[in-house]
C-alpha cells in the first residue's frame, strides 16, 4: 500500500540546514498495524506528515497504492486526504463551538456522500461514544474527545488511519482504552493503522515497530 524510497526532508533555518529525514526507505502493506517511534526531533512526525500527504519530501519517491504521490494534482491529493486517509491528532483538533456529532460529520461536508448523519452515527457507535454525541468538546473528557476524533477519522471509511501521538494528552488508563479501540478497529475492519508515539510501551501495542533516529530508520 505504501512504498517510500530514499525520502529526505530538509529545512533551511537561516544558514543552517536541518535534515529531518535522511534517506528513509519503507514499505507498509495493506492491513498492517505499525508504530513509528523515536525520541523528540527524530523525524517521526515529519515522516507521518509525508505519509499523510500533508507535506512533500525534498527528494525521494512516495507511492500510495502504486501511484506516485508527487505526480498527483492538488485536487487528487485533497481527495486522498479526505477519502483514503483518516487523521487522529494528539490535540484532538475538534471545533469548540459544534457538537461531537457535527465534528464527526465534518469530513463528509467536503464530499458528495449522502446520509451524512447516519454515517456519523455509525462512526459514533464504532468508538463507543454513547449519548455524549450532542455535547460540545469542552463538555467531554480527554478520552471522549479522542473518541470523537477517531470517529471523525472513520466516517469517510478510509483504508488508512494515521495517528500522531494519539495518547499523548491522556492518562495511562485512558490511553490503554484508546489503544484497545485501535486494535479492535484494525481487527474487525482490516484498516491499515499507523501511529506515532515516543512511548515504547504504547508502540508495543502495534504488530510492527519502526524506530526512527536522527532522520533514519534505526
Amino acid at each position: 500500500m505504501i512504498e517510500i524510497e530514499n525520502i529526505t526532508k530538509v529545512y533551511q533555518m537561516g544558514e543552517t540546514e536541518v535534515r529531518a529525514l535522511d534517506g528513509v526507505t519503507l514499505t507498509i502493506d495493506d492491513g498492517e498495524w505499525a508504530a513509528i517511534t523515536g525520541p523528540s526531533g527524530s523525524g517521526k512526525s515529519t515522516l507521518m506528515a509525508i505519509l499523510g500527504c500533508l507535506d512533500s519530501p525534498t527528494s525521494g519517491s512516495y507511492k500510495l497504492d502504486g501511484i506516485d504521490v508527487a505526480k498527483m494534482r492538488d485536487d487528487e491529493l485533497a481527495s486522498v486526504r479526505n477519502k483514503k486517509i483518516g487523521f487522529v491528532f494528539q490535540q484532538f483538533n475538534l471545533l469548540a463551538r459544534t457538537s461531537a456529532l457535527e465534528n464527526v460529520e465534518l469530513p463528509l461536508l467536503y464530499s458528495s456522500v449522502n446520509h451524512r448523519r447516519e454515517r456519523a452515527k455509525a462512526a459514533r457507535e464504532a468508538v463507543g461514544l454513547g449519548d455524549r454525541i450532542k455535547h460540545r468538546p469542552n463538555e467531554l473528557s480527554g478520552g471522549q474527545q479522542q473518541r470523537v476524533a477517531i470517529a471523525r477519522a472513520l466516517v469517510t471509511e478510509p483504508s488508512i488511519i494515521l495517528a500522531d501521538e494519539p495518547t499523548g494528552n491522556l492518562d495511562s488508563k485512558t490511553g490503554k482504552e484508546i489503544m484497545d479501540l485501535f486494535a479492535e478497529l484494525h481487527r474487525t475492519r482490516g484498516i491499515t493503522v499507523i501511529f506515532v508515539s515516543h512511548d515504547p510501551s504504547i508502540a508495543a501495542n502495534a504488530h510492527r515497530v519502526i524506530h526512527i533516529m536522527d532522520g533514519q530508520i534505526a
